[in-house]
């Protein structure tokens, strides 16, 4: 007997006629002798609305009380999907984060998880039952507080389950056929891929690809939990995010890994730029660790050549969210620092070319160079490792630029993909 986690998003959920339609399919893999415990999000747009309704009455919620608005989502879905179960048939047993053992840190909205105790997840299987268990949330122990982990949560408290309970695969379920080369939803001949490593997912998820979460996606490699992402729309294969070990997959078989797995942009960044630093050493220290003490993200980062003025710009990207803190921390160490002014933009976009294969295969910088000239758009910054180049353009941009890199590195399918669902909101 397999035990199998499954995970399903909130457009997966997103109605009463979605969750019986997900509660049948719970059901044939019960049917079929598996073991199975559910990870569920809350309904289609219910955590946007109940966020929307917070700021409606506080500006600034209080992070304590705003966590515990938005479990209720988890817990109307499990609660309805375990009902839906039930109605066919076999037993179900609903639990929240904090009944099935996900304990974290006490960082409010953005929690990690530290420890898995699933006990009464253990305890429901072993007597039968399907365990369906609220996604996106946890418990601190030393608060005693109810946490969420951030936004794409659930696909993190699947994984985690997973990994506690030693799963047999975790099927991660969306509103695609899979992953793909490109966002459908921005390329519509974007190819499904079958098979994908989990360092290239981790770029891709890193890059802004929205089909996995990056914190899942890490937990899984640290782990070694192997991911199935699926439609629960669709009953077709869907694609395996495996560890490989040595060049051979999970099965031991050799594989030889494309030069190219996927295209991935991003518009949540903004950059900033600080103008007429002084180029001496040091200065980039002192800007880097104000920027590390306001809570800010980095990501891409480039300082220009110093000019006979012996002054020098450095830019760098972060989440928007993010923007204003670290603006607010570097202007009130403006003297200190030495700096002329600051420059805030927050209409770019960034597009990441990913694939293992790069390592091993020259040419691919000057393809990707070549497509975005050849399509008009201007390049402002450029970041790389060793398996991924990432440029950043102006937002409006980006699309164009999507599809046309996708289009030189011939990732084109021969048919437009389908996407059953979701707002992408």
């Amino acid at each position: 007997m397999s035990l199998i986690v499954q995970k399903y998003g909130g457009s997966s959920v997103a109605n009463a006629e979605s969750i019986k339609r997900v509660a049948k399919r719970i059901v044939e893999a019960r049917k079929a002798g598996n073991e199975v415990v559910v990870a569920v999000s809350a309904m289609g747009d219910t955590t946007d609305e109940l966020l929307d309704l917070a700021h409606e009455v506080a500006p600034i919620p209080s992070p304590r009380e705003l966590d515990m608005l938005l479990t209720a989502g988890e817990r109307i879905s499990m609660a309805l999907l375990a009902m839906a179960i039930e109605n066919l048939g076999h037993e179900a047993r609903s639990f929240t984060g904090s009944q099935a053992g996900m304990i974290t840190d006490a960082h409010h909205g953005q929690a990690r998880i530290v420890d898995v105790t699933p006990r009464r997840v253990q305890e429901a299987i072993a007597e039968g039952a399907i365990a369906i268990v609220a996604g996106f949330q946890g418990f601190n122990r030393l608060t005693g507080d109810i946490t969420t982990l951030g936004r794409g949560g659930s696909d993190t408290t699947a994984v985690a389950l997973a990994a506690a309970l030693e799963a047999d695969v975790c099927e991660i379920y969306t509103d695609v056929d899979g992953i793909f080369t490109a966002d459908p939803r921005v390329v519509p001949r974007a190819r499904k891929i079958d098979r994908i490593t989990s360092e290239e997912m981790l770029e891709l998820a890193a890059s802004g690809a929205k089909v996995l979460h990056i914190r899942a996606v890490e937990y899984a490699r640290r782990h070694e939990v192997t991911l199935h992402v699926r439609s629960s729309f669709s009953n077709n294969e869907g694609t395996i995010v495996y560890n490989p070990r040595d060049g051979r997959d999970e099965n031991g078989d050799p594989v030889e890994e494309p030069i190219i797995a996927g295209v991935a942009t991003d518009l949540s960044e903004a950059k900033i730029t600080v103008v007429g630093v002084p180029d001496v050493p040091g200065k980039a220290a002192q800007i880097f660790t104000l920027v590390a003490k306001s809570g800010a993200n980095i990501d891409m980062i480039v300082q220009n050549v110093s000019a006979a003025t012996g002054l020098t710009d450095i830019s760098f990207t972060l989440p928007k969210s993010d923007a204003q803190a670290a603006l607010t921390a570097l202007t009130v160490e403006k003297e200190a620092v030495g700096f002329a002014t600051l420059q805030h933009d927050d209409q770019i976009g960034k597009l990441s070319l990913v694939g293992a294969g790069m390592r091993t295969n020259a040419g691919v910088s000057a393809r990707l160079f070549t497509a975005l000239y050849e399509s008009g758009i201007n390049i402002e910054m450029i970041s790389t490792s060793e398996i991924r180049i990432s440029v950043v353009t102006r937002a409006d941009t980006v699309q164009d630029a999507v599809r046309a890199v996708h289009a030189a590195f011939g990732l084109d399918g021969e048919a437009e993909a389908v996407v059953y669902a979701g707002t992408g909101r």
